[in-house]
């Protein structure tokens, strides 16, 4: 009798990725979505189908994150590794989109749908992997903790941040991570070099509040809340921050310039960004601080002055940087303008150097042996943020090899969320590679 054919991660990676992108996760940042329970409980079925067990942590109604441990402490007494994704997406207007974003098509070579890129396809790598490891056998080099979390699209805390104060023990012994938005391929004059998330900006969500003295709208005002704010508003967003590079950012530029064959500056930095094509705006927001207004609110009606007006605005400031950046950005309100936080949360950076690096670029380059690999600082936020605050040093490393003309930095967020099949296949042959190391 033939011996049944055992799925491995490249058979089931794509299904994955397609299921978990159907289970509409939605994240409006208050309680209107569906949640992650769904999700949560998806991958908690699948864990169990080979032998890993795992716990749920449902935070508020249906807004539940899973944790599990895979595998047995190191004999040469290595700690214990974080792998971690999240299951929330951002919301999407079907209408807007080519097809169903929660259907998990499956055309021109991509898969489609919100959570193809941010993050279902590095959940799909990962649990794929960890199901084929088992069934064969093959237990990865040191003991694993898998974590899967909800809320990240609002700054996690309903998700990581609770795990990290409510359950830390589930965390004891972690050193090292890995997560999301790193290990993707960009083409630099016709190779490709793979970026390692090693730094992440700070988030600060600000609202501005003005307060000044109510009065008609005929009369003259000297004292008017709305005009006070408006020019804070006005300083804000016109405000160039300067260039100011931290240590990640020298190396990647560094190894760019090797690639087009000059030296990296300071005052050469914004060119040598431009060599990443559309990938540059995303890479381009660190070179510096960004501080964008985003709402503005005030008065209800025309002929009336009125107390109080309010502006909130979207901060991202540098790791290294952060005294500097908010003693700037309350010089720029003025005063009668006051600044308090919806969510601020501090920046990271993990020296690009060690063990994990290591196997990461092996793992990388045995797949794509003509590549280069380099770190780079995310401008935008993920959970490491939280898992920092247990002394886990993280990276970004969720490894994708791409077309040359896929603008895939667009797609985080965008219209048309997609990711190519074989990239998917790829993933989790190098995530398969770096398991055996790490």
């Amino acid at each position: 009798m033939a011996t049944p054919s055992v799925p491995s991660a490249h058979d089931e990676v794509v299904e994955i990725a397609r299921d978990l992108i159907r289970i509409d996760t939605s994240n409006f940042g208050d309680d209107s979505g569906p949640g992650e329970r769904k999700a949560a409980e998806y991958v908690a079925g699948l864990l169990d189908e080979v032998g890993v067990s795992s716990r749920l942590h449902e935070s508020a109604t249906g807004r539940t994150s899973l944790v599990a441990h895979w595998g047995e402490d190191a004999p040469d007494g290595r700690p214990a590794l974080l792998i971690h994704g999240h299951l929330d997406v951002v919301p999407a207007e079907a209408a807007d989109w080519q097809v169903d974003p929660f259907a998990g098509a499956v055309q021109d070579g991509y898969v489609w749908g919100r959570g193809a890129v941010d993050m279902k396809d590095f959940d799909a790598m990962v649990l794929s992997v960890v199901r084929a490891r088992q069934r064969a056998g093959r237990p990865p080099a040191r003991r694993v903790v898998l974590a899967f979390t909800a809320d990240e699209e609002a700054g996690g805390h309903l998700g990581a941040q609770k795990l990290v104060e409510e359950m830390p023990e589930e965390f004891d012994g972690v050193t090292e991570g890995i997560g999301e938005v790193g290990g993707f391929s960009t083409t630099i004059r016709g190779r490709r070099l793979y970026l390692i998330e090693a730094a992440e900006k700070g988030m600060a969500w600000m609202r501005l509040t003005a307060r000044g003295t109510a009065g008609h709208g005929s009369m003259i005002n000297r004292d008017n809340a709305v005009a006070r704010l408006a020019a804070a508003v006005a300083r804000i967003g016109a405000h160039e921050w300067p260039v100011q590079l931290t240590p990640t950012m020298q190396t990647l530029l560094a190894a760019v310039a090797e690639l087009v064959g000059t030296e990296a500056t300071p005052e050469n930095a914004q060119t040598l960004i431009e060599e990443f094509g559309p990938a540059a705006r995303m890479i381009g927001a660190t070179l510096s601080h960004v501080t964008n207004p985003t709402m503005l609110d005030a008065g209800y009606k025309v002929n009336v002055i009125p107390t109080e007006a309010t502006a909130h605005v979207d901060g991202r400031f540098l790791p290294g940087y952060e005294d500097e950046f908010f003693a700037e950005l309350a010089r720029l309100c003025g005063e009668g303008v006051d600044i308090d936080f919806v969510s601020n949360q501090k920046p990271w950076e993990t020296p690009y150097e060690g063990r994990l690096v290591d196997v990461m670029t092996r793992s990388l380059l045995a797949e794509d042996p003509g590549a280069a690999v380099a770190p780079y600082l995310m401008s935008a936020g993920t959970d490491a943020k939280h898992f920092t605050k247990l002394g886990i040093k993280t990276f970004g490393f969720a490894p994708l090899r791409l077309p040359e003309d896929l603008d895939f930095t667009g797609l985080f967020h965008g219209v048309d969320e997609r990711v190519p099949t074989d990239a998917l296949e790829f993933g989790a042959r190098v995530m398969d590679r770096f398991l055996d190391e790490a």
